[in-house]
């Protein structure tokens, strides 16, 4: 019997507001509209895959 361990392949990211420089969590693979909580300004929008960040990657979480 073969046994297949997957591995998560997606990632979250926390990113900084490029207006207000709040830190937020965001999901790579968001399928809408991601906006920051504080000034509201779009930190990521979705790609059909992987979202498009505009925001400043800080870190990856795991």
């Amino acid at each position: 019997m073969v046994s297949t361990i997957r591995e998560n392949r997606s990632k979250f990211f926390k990113v900084k507001c490029p207006d207000c420089e709040n830190e937020q969590v965001v999901f790579e693979k968001a399928s809408t509209v991601v906006k920051c909580v504080v000034c509201g300004s779009e930190l990521s929008t979705p790609a059909g895959g992987r979202a498009n960040i505009k925001a400043e990657i800080v870190s990856e979480l795991k």
